[in-house]
């Protein structure tokens, strides 16, 4: 419930000067005690965002009346910091979808579409993170709440634990059973996001870009292995891959990742031409014809710096 109170571009039109001539609201800034009330960067207030409802923000009025410096501005401020937050969050207006959900679906459900969602919400930012050049305290805060979420998703689970096949995605799972409603299209699209996300992929100015910063080492084989795929001319292809190396397709094409000390990207062509490029980045003609699948590149290996 992060969300900026009523007067701070809120519909609720509730007036800012309710707000910003509270004694009780300017002492906790004054003194930077965000447990009611936190003040951003831009100067909005919001509520403490560990605040579930309103009976999180009675007890934090309850804990703030047992202090001096507060006691007698929550005795005269509570009911308004009470109808503050129900204005809102309108809580009480609240009861989710229960009331017309179809048979098993309801608030004490799981909802996997949303878990994905998040998961995707929170690579998003890891990866701003790290454009913007961001403290790697954050970036690595934001690695490792990323396969937290990740780790509650099916497919890290075994079927007794799920209630199905784990790898057949489901929106809802009722509290003590099993998934059931599929939920296929909804959750999948931001699985594949994320994936490709984890695997460093992505296509900017018509050029393949391959920084798998967020891909964990227990990815990579720890003994030799084959890898079969279908190649852009539809035929199954098999190729050998080394330890300390896995494989995928990107349009078809198989790209495989090992790790030495310096960056590089080895493109073979199906006439037998190999070119070496220094770095992450394919030139744009060679993305081209692994995006439109010409079946020119028959392989790409990225070095990536161990």
């Amino acid at each position: 419930p992060n969300r900026q109170l009523p007067g701070f571009r809120q519909k609720n039109n509730v007036p800012a000067a309710k707000v910003v001539d509270s004694p009780l609201v300017i002492a906790l800034a004054a003194n930077g005690d965000s447990r009611l009330l936190a003040r951003d960067e831009a100067g909005m207030f919001h509520f403490n965002g560990h605040f579930r409802n309103v009976n999180d923000v009675t007890r934090a009025l309850d804990n703030l009346a047992q202090e001096p410096a507060y006691a007698d501005l929550v005795a005269v401020e509570r009911a308004f910091i009470l109808d503050l937050f129900e204005q809102t969050f309108n809580h009480r207006a609240f009861t989710g979808r229960s009331g017309t959900f179809f048979a098993y679906e309801g608030l004490g459900s799981i909802y996997w579409h949303m878990v994905a969602k998040l998961l995707l919400a929170v690579q998003e930012c890891y990866q701003s993170a790290r454009a913007n050049g961001a403290d790697v305290t954050i970036t690595d805060g934001l690695a490792a709440a990323y396969y937290d979420i990740r780790a509650g998703l099916g497919f890290n689970k075994t079927p007794a634990v799920y209630g199905a096949f784990p790898t057949d995605p489901y929106s809802h799972t009722p509290a003590g059973g099993g998934a059931r409603q599929p939920g296929m299209t909804g959750q999948v699209k931001e699985e594949i996001l994320t994936r490709w996300g984890e695997l460093g992929v992505s296509v900017q100015n018509g050029q393949i870009h391959f920084v798998p910063t967020l891909l964990r080492d227990d990815e990579f084989l720890t003994e030799p292995d084959s890898f079969a795929f279908i190649d852009a001319a539809g035929k199954w292809q098999t190729a050998v891959l080394p330890a300390n190396s896995l494989a995928f397709t990107f349009c078809q094409t198989p790209i495989i990742y090992t790790r030495a000390d310096i960056a590089q990207i080895e493109v073979m062509y199906g006439d037998g031409g190999y070119v070496t490029i220094p770095g992450a980045t394919l030139d744009a003609a060679t993305s081209q014809h692994i995006l439109s699948r010409s079946g020119l590149v028959k392989w790409v290996r990225v070095t990536i710096c161990s």
